[in-house]
């Protein structure tokens, strides 16, 4: 079967831009000449990235966005839509980190986890999704983390919410086949974004030590919001009629000086 190819315009909404893989995300694909939503709570820092992309030559706006409120989802995507036209991609990455112990951290802390990373991403979802089922065409992009796969002691609110994101994307994956809109996940591993890195010195030491006990800090590099990013241009640049499902990016131990030059 023959597949239209994507339009020449590709408007996006960038969920969480005001930081970390959100805010490199957005200022990655608007190099790439997509026209950028950036939403999060932070205007102030989305209006500073807006103007820094449209003096480079991209199409940008900063709209507010609180993915904990139906309303300001649904006055969200009405805004983005007006500014650039429907929406042909939309990349779910809006979060923060509360870290402790499962056995320590007040439940209003965890289920503000599963709230802001499960339930706003699912919000998002709802907004968008029948307008691209209507169109027969659309990318959404949840991110999750490789915490699904190896999870990390102090995260029990963070690897429970991203575990329902893998739930939520596979379920998806199946209801929207056929319909033209592709769902994809990207699990970044540990990725320097400032998130998580408020911590005091004790919770960060006992947290390292678990993980080490553990087996789980193997070495102590990271990824920069740029690699995923890459890896979120990837998947919405595949041609249609193919489905970039799930991506998984880590980072690389270090190389031995001596073989470096190699």
């Amino acid at each position: 079967m023959a597949f239209i190819p994507h339009p020449d315009r590709r408007p996006v909404l960038v969920a969480g831009a005001s930081s970390g893989i959100g805010a490199a995300t957005a200022e990655w694909l608007a190099a790439a000449g997509y026209p950028v939503a950036l939403t999060a709570r932070r205007v102030d820092k989305l209006q500073a990235l807006a103007d820094k992309i449209t003096a480079a030559g991209g199409e940008a706006v900063a709209v507010p966005l609180d993915v904990t409120d139906e309303q300001s989802v649904l006055d969200c995507v009405a805004k983005a839509e007006a500014a650039l036209g429907a929406l042909e991609v939309v990349v779910s990455g809006a979060g923060d980190l509360a870290v402790g112990r499962s056995f320590e951290q007040p439940v209003e802390q965890f289920t503000d986890q599963i709230n802001i990373h499960l339930n706003g991403a699912y919000r998002l979802y709802r907004a968008v999704i029948p307008g691209m089922i209507e169109r027969a065409r659309g990318d959404f992009v949840f991110i999750g983390s490789d915490v699904t796969q190896r999870p990390r002691t102090f995260s029990s609110a963070y690897v429970a919410a991203k575990s329902g994101i893998d739930g939520l994307v596979t379920t998806v994956q199946m209801e929207l086949e056929g319909t033209g809109v592709r769902a994809g996940l990207v699990r970044p591993g540990q990725t320097l974004t400032g998130m998580g890195m408020d911590l005091d010195q004790k919770t960060t030491e006992d947290m390292l030590n678990d993980w080490i006990k553990f087996g789980i800090a193997r070495h102590g590099n990271f990824l920069s919001p740029e690699h995923i990013a890459q890896a979120i241009a990837g998947m919405i640049g595949m041609p249609r009629g193919a489905h970039m499902r799930i991506v998984e990016v880590e980072a690389e131990g270090a190389v031995p000086k001596a073989k470096r030059s190699q």
